[in-house]
């Protein structure tokens, strides 16, 4: 899992907005319960923003260089495929 989580050197801030109770944010909440320990170890100069808001539909943002911003919506997806969207905005030029 560390390798996935190799961000690319012009990605300057990743961020996760969610529901803090909401279901629809569920899985979510599993992978960044399970996945933040090691995207932050791996990643200790990058800022990675948890936003909890209630009634929120899940979804994350990445900031790269220059100003580009890129976003996914994390609405109904399995924690795997969240995984793997996360995966892809980390590794983006």
């Amino acid at each position: 899992m560390s390798s996935k989580y190799a961000f690319s050197k012009t990605l300057k801030e990743v961020r996760f907005l969610f529901c803090q109770t909401g279901e629809k944010s569920a899985a979510t909440r599993s992978f960044l319960t399970r996945a933040y320990p090691t995207m932050k170890k791996n990643n200790p100069n990058t800022p990675i923003l948890i936003r909890e808001a209630q009634g929120t539909l899940p979804k994350v943002y990445a900031r790269y260089d220059l100003g580009q911003e890129t976003s996914k919506s994390l609405d109904g997806l399995s924690d795997k495929q969240i995984e793997d969207v996360v995966s892809g905005l980390v590794k983006q030029s």
